[in-house]
């Protein structure tokens, strides 16, 4: 069982950046398609970023494109979402999700095509 274990997350001014990490355990990481989503408080959870195994596909929410990147290094288990240009609108707290099999060049941006979930990482973008 593959577990997911997010970090990098905090307080931060608009237009700063962050990056958070999410490192899994388990030897078939490198296989799974993985994202991220984000859930502001009273809110549901929605898309952010995903990347198919290899990372050579990504896609990004709408609100976060041109500002975040998603990014992968399998020899280290670890997918990363870089935050840049933060606004307050950004507040939430963050969640990777792991796809698990291998899925090809597809990315999933409906929280069902996961299986697998981090426990989050807090990101508060002050005004």
């Amino acid at each position: 069982q593959v577990h997911l274990v997010e970090s990098g997350g905090g307080l931060v001014q608009a237009g700063g950046s962050l990056k958070l990490s999410c490192t899994a355990s388990g030897r078939t990481f490198s296989t799974y398609a993985m994202g991220w989503f984000r859930q502001a408080p009273g809110k549901e959870r929605n898309f952010v970023a995903a990347i198919n195994w290899s990372g050579g596909s990504t896609t990004y929410a709408d609100s976060v494109k041109g500002r975040f990147t998603i990014s992968r290094d399998n020899a280290k288990n670890t997918v990363y979402l870089q935050l840049n240009s933060l606004k307050p609108e950004d507040t939430a707290d963050y969640y990777c999700a792991a796809r698990s099999g291998y899925s090809g060049n597809y990315v999933y941006t409906s929280k069902v095509g996961y299986h697998i979930w981090g426990q989050g990482t807090q990101v508060t973008v002050s005004s």
